[in-house]
C-alpha cells in the first residue's frame, strides 16, 4: 500500500466510505456507473455529501425515478452561498431569460427544442428557471447545466479544478456568433495558457485564461460592459454613431420610429442584454481595465479597449447602410414588406426565418459578421475582427447593394443564394 501513489490512496480512502445511509450506489454502480465513479472522487465524497443531499431521499427503487430530485443553485447555496449570490447578478443567471426573449428561440426544429441537450437549451439552460421549466427539462433530457451551477462544474465530480480551465468554456463559447472559444485560443493569452497546461511555460508565467478576465477574483457574476450584443445607452454623442445606432435599435425592435422603448426593449433590458446607463458600462469597463494592469499598464489597457470601441463604431456604420437599403426596398415593393406596422426596418432577429437571399444576408451580417468583428478585436484576434469579422460585412454590404439594384431592375427576390462566406474551421 505504501508504494500506491496518493491519488489512488485517495480514491480508496472515498471508497471505503461509499456505503452511505443512502444506499444509492449499489444500484447505480450498474445503472450510472459513470456517475458513481465521478462522485466518488469528488470534493463531495471527500467530506461525506452524499447522494441525498442533493437528490434528496423519495428516490429508492428503479420504479421511481421520477421522485429524485433535480438540484438547483438553491441546493448549492446551502453550502457555497457566496458564489450563488454573485451567479445569480451575473449574465449567466439570465442566459435562459435572454435566449427566451428572442423569436427565433421558439422557432426551433422540434428535435431541438424537445431535446433539452440538442438546440439553444443545451447552452442557455444554466440560466435560472422556475420550477416548472426545470421539471420539463429534466423529463426531456437532464444534461449538465440543468441545476445551472453543474454547467462549467460537471456533475458528479463537481470539480474545482475543471471548472477553472479555459475548456470549461469552451463548449458553449464557440461557433456561429460565439466563436469567443476560438478567438481566445489563437490570441496571446489562449497560446500562452494552453502551453503552459502543457508545461511548456512555467507556473509563474502570465497567462490568462477566460476566468481570469471574465471572473475577477472568483466572482461568479461573470459580467462585461458592452454585452453580447455590443448595444447600450445612452447613444454616443458623435452624430453618425448616434444615427447608425439609432437604426440598428429599430431593426432590432428595441426603439420604434420616435426612439421610444418598446415591449422587447423591457424584456431584453430585464434580461441584461444591453447597458442602459453610461454608470454600470463604465463599471465593467474599469474592472477590466484593473485586470489587464496584472500585465500591462493602465494606458495600455485603456488605449486597447478604446480600439474596440472604434470597431464597433465602424461596424454600426456598416449595418445601418445595410438596413437603409433593405429599407428602400420595402419601400419601393422589391421585397414584402415587413408584418411591423410603423416600422420600416426588417426584423434581425427574426431573420432566421427569412425567405430571401438577400434576407438572410442581412442576418447574417448582424448575428454573425457583425458579432466576430467586435469580439474578436476584444479577444486581441485580427484574424477574426478583421477577416471573418469587419471584411465579412463590407462584403455583406456589397453583396445586399448589388442584390437590391438587381431588384430594382426587375430581378427575382428569390434568385438562387450565393456562396456561403468562408468560415474558419
Amino acid at each position: 500500500m505504501n508504494g500506491l501513489p496518493l491519488l489512488v490512496l485517495w480514491v480508496l480512502a472515498g471508497a471505503a466510505r461509499v456505503d452511505t445511509p443512502d444506499k444509492c450506489v449499489d444500484c447505480h454502480t450498474k445503472a450510472t456507473p459513470g456517475a458513481v465513479a465521478e462522485w466518488r472522487s469528488s470534493r463531495h465524497n471527500a467530506r461525506g455529501v452524499t447522494c441525498s443531499t442533493c437528490h434528496g431521499s423519495a428516490h429508492v427503487t428503479a420504479t421511481d425515478v421520477a421522485r429524485a430530485a433535480t438540484p438547483t443553485p438553491d441546493a448549492c447555496a446551502r453550502c457555497h452561498e457566496t458564489q450563488v449570490k454573485q451567479f445569480t447578478k451575473g449574465k449567466h443567471a439570465l442566459a435562459w431569460s435572454a435566449v427566451k426573449a428572442l423569436p427565433t428561440f421558439h422557432w426551433q426544429p422540434m428535435a431541438a427544442l424537445d431535446g433539452g441537450t440538442k438546440g439553444c437549451e443545451s447552452c442557455h439552460k444554466i440560466g435560472l428557471k422556475n420550477d416548472e421549466e426545470t421539471r420539463r427539462l429534466a423529463r426531456q433530457g437532464r444534461g449538465p447545466g440543468l441545476a445551472s451551477c453543474d454547467a462549467c462544474h460537471t456533475p458528479h465530480a463537481f470539480s474545482l479544478k475543471e471548472a477553472r480551465q479555459p475548456q470549461a468554456c469552451q463548449g458553449c463559447h464557440t461557433g456561429f456568433d460565439q466563436p469567443e472559444w476560438e478567438m481566445y485560443a489563437g490570441s496571446k493569452h489562449g497560446v500562452r495558457a494552453l502551453q503552459k497546461q502543457a508545461g511548456a511555460l512555467a507556473g509563474s508565467a502570465a497567462a490568462p485564461t477566460c476566468q481570469t478576465c471574465h471572473m475577477q477574483g472568483g466572482s461568479h457574476e461573470v459580467r462585461t460592459g458592452w454585452g453580447s450584443l455590443a448595444l447600450r445607452l445612452p447613444l454616443p454623442e458623435e452624430s453618425q454613431w448616434t444615427l447608425d445606432r439609432g437604426v440598428i435599435l429599430q431593426a432590432l425592435n428595441i426603439a420604434d420610429v420616435d426612439g421610444g422603448a418598446t415591449p422587447r426593449f423591457e424584456a431584453m433590458e430585464g434580461a441584461d442584454m444591453l447597458r442602459r446607463d453610461e454608470e454600470s458600462w463604465q463599471r465593467e469597463r474599469d474592472a477590466m481595465i484593473a485586470v489587464c494592469r496584472g500585465c500591462h499598464s493602465a494606458d495600455f489597457a485603456r488605449g486597447e479597449l478604446e480600439k474596440g470601441d472604434r470597431l464597433i463604431r465602424e461596424s454600426d456604420h456598416l449595418m445601418s447602410q445595410a438596413l437603409d437599403v433593405m429599407a428602400q426596398l420595402y419601400r419601393a415593393g422589391g421585397l414584402p414588406i415587413p408584418p411591423r406596422e410603423g416600422n420600416a426596418f426588417p426584423d434581425l432577429f427574426t431573420f432566421s426565418e427569412a425567405s430571401t437571399p438577400i434576407e438572410q444576408r442581412l442576418f447574417l451580417m448582424f448575428m454573425q459578421h457583425r458579432a466576430r468583428a467586435f469580439k474578436g478585436v476584444f479577444h486581441s484576434n485580427p484574424e477574426y475582427a478583421l477577416w471573418h469579422g469587419w471584411h465579412e460585412m463590407k462584403r455583406d454590404l456589397a453583396e445586399i447593394q448589388a442584390t437590391a439594384r438587381r431588384l430594382e431592375q426587375g430581378g427575382a427576390a428569390s434568385r438562387p443564394p450565393e456562396p456561403p462566406s468562408h468560415s474558419p474551421k
